[in-house]
């Protein structure tokens, strides 16, 4: 069987199953359940439902036991919109991907939110205790555009992306064009 009717069939139960799950299922138990993505096997016999729940451990448990309890009714949806010879046996599987994102985001978020100027150090040799002739806005591109902090953003993104010229351009506007930080809110309050 090709791999394109398999993608097919994948892409249809976790529609169905995505459907059901939201809008037909009764079961208390199961809240907050997202449907991420279903894994069929070559012969279409059986399915492997990979769903996200929100929550603590507490309802991700009682979720997974109340999919597991209504495999029965689910399978039956399937079978009556979808067409195949056999109606793939479910089995539904936790996946914590994006649970995981969400905690990461916030703790990048909340890294940034506590560190000084976005969180980035000074590249060596542009700090203040080197003097002014020695920094990168004592050059003749000094300007509204270009400046201490834009060029060592430059210099740091540069340093991730293998030097692509419009990574540290994009890094520079976004950090010109950013909510004030605390020193100019201090500036204001005096």
């Amino acid at each position: 069987m090709s791999s394109r009717r398999i993608a097919k069939v994948a892409e249809a139960l976790r529609e169905i199953v995505s459907t059901v799950v939201l809008f037909e299922l009764k079961d208390p138990r199961v809240k907050n359940v997202t449907v991420l993505r279903a894994d069929v096997s070559a012969d279409l016999r059986n399915a492997k439902i990979y769903v996200s729940v929100m929550g603590d451990v507490k309802t991700q448990t009682l979720s997974m036991h109340g999919l597991n309890a209504a495999r029965g009714f689910i399978q039956s949806k399937i079978a009556d919109r979808l067409q195949t010879r056999y109606t793939p046996v479910l089995q539904f599987i936790s996946d914590p991907g994006i649970k995981l994102s969400i905690e990461t985001a916030s703790v990048i978020r909340e890294a940034l939110a506590t560190s000084p100027e976005l969180g980035m150090m000074p590249e060596p040799g542009t700090g203040p205790e080197n003097g002014p002739e020695s920094g990168p806005e004592s050059g003749p591109e000094s300007g509204p555009e270009s400046g201490p902090e834009s060029d060592r953003v430059s210099g740091e993104v540069a340093a991730f992306d293998g030097g692509s010229s419009i990574v540290p351009q994009i890094a520079a506007d976004l950090v010109r064009n950013s909510t004030p930080t605390q020193r100019e809110f201090d500036e204001d309050d005096a």
